[in-house]
């Protein structure tokens, strides 16, 4: 048996683009990956948009989830690290083990402003497009892959835009 790839997902605030990631990536991966988020400068809270729509679009209880700094981590090797927010990537520090770095920047929905319905469709059209990014990452053959194919096409899915 293939031992699971290990994941982070890093955001600034760790409180809805990287915990959709996280659990996305639980789910779709079924099991293949062992799945971390965290932030460079940690809300300390996770928003409730995000969990509401994990939980209605998605069927995953993120109640658990919890908004923690990037140092929790530092000691940890990973396969991959991938930012999904423009400040994460720009202050991302240098991972032991050499993991395969990418960025996938999604807008930003907490930044959303409106009604309730208009701010939680922000949050649906964030997940929705790591949903589709992660799909892609989990259909790649790693095991037929070298280091150096596999990094550029992790990379190549945060360049999609939907």
């Amino acid at each position: 048996m293939i031992e699971p790839r290990r994941v982070l997902f890093l955001c600034t605030g760790n409180s809805a683009r990287s915990i959709f990631a996280e659990y996305l990536l639980r789910r779709i991966g079924q099991g293949r990956f062992e799945v971390y988020s965290a932030g460079s400068e940690p809300t300390g809270v996770v928003n409730p948009f995000a969990i509401q729509v994990l939980a209605d679009s998605y069927k995953l209880d993120a109640t658990d989830a919890r908004s923690k700094s990037w140092e929790e981590y530092e000691d940890l090797k990973f396969d991959f690290v991938i930012t999904v927010c423009d400040n994460a990537r720009e202050s991302c520090p240098i991972w032991p083990g050499q993991p395969i770095i990418a960025h996938w920047g999604v807008p930003d929905p907490a930044l959303a402003t409106g009604t309730h319905q208009e701010i939680l469709r922000q949050f649906r059209q964030a997940a929705m497009q790591l949903q589709r990014r992660i799909e892609l990452f989990c259909s790649l053959p790693f095991e037929k892959l070298d280091r150096l194919k596999l990094e550029k096409l992790t990379r190549d899915i945060g360049k999609t835009s939907e």
